[in-house]
């Protein structure tokens, strides 16, 4: 019976100690994935080098869905290039956990800024967060998007109206 007693005092002292970060209501876009075998390492967690591999997809779908297209872009001689990435790490994803990928969007001159995060789904617990500076260049030199500082300016706008 002590034993029980102890042993119930450790959980819930644990769970006194649990912070869990929840998600801002407010992202520009989201996208669900599930973890796949592969993407696991030795430590059954996944490899640090596949999050930047979410991201950039989550980036991709984002254009995507705002009528932006990467292939398109370089048809035209243009490309949007990630300058500089930066990840924290949090807690881990394991295999066939579910997640969610979310992004905002802002400009700093001419770099578009994608500040993204994960979260594991269902409990929400933030897992890794991210900042990724992007530089289009047309035809070679360094330039910004009319049509990507406009959707900038509008989601941003949208954003602020729905937070008032």
């Amino acid at each position: 019976m002590l034993g029980m007693e102890i042993s119930n005092k450790i959980i819930n002292f644990a769970n006194e100690k649990k912070t869990y970060t929840r998600m801002k209501k407010n992202y520009m876009f989201q996208l669900e994935f599930k973890v796949r075998d592969y993407e696991c390492d030795l430590q059954g967690i996944v490899n640090n080098a596949n999050y930047q591999h979410f991201y950039e997809h989550t980036r991709h779908e984002f254009l995507l869905a705002n009528d932006i297209s990467f292939a398109q872009l370089h048809d035209e001689g243009v490309e949007l290039v990630v300058a500089r990435a930066t990840m924290a790490f949090k807690t881990p994803l394991h295999s066939r956990e579910s997640f969610l990928s979310v992004l905002n969007l802002h400009q700093e001159g001419m770099r578009y800024v994608f500040d993204q995060k994960i979260y594991r789904l269902p409990d929400m617990v933030l897992c890794n967060t991210g900042r990724f500076d992007s530089v289009a260049t047309i035809n070679g030199k360094l330039g910004t998007l009319p049509m990507l500082d406009d959707l900038v300016k509008r989601l941003i706008e949208k954003q602020q109206n729905e937070e008032a």
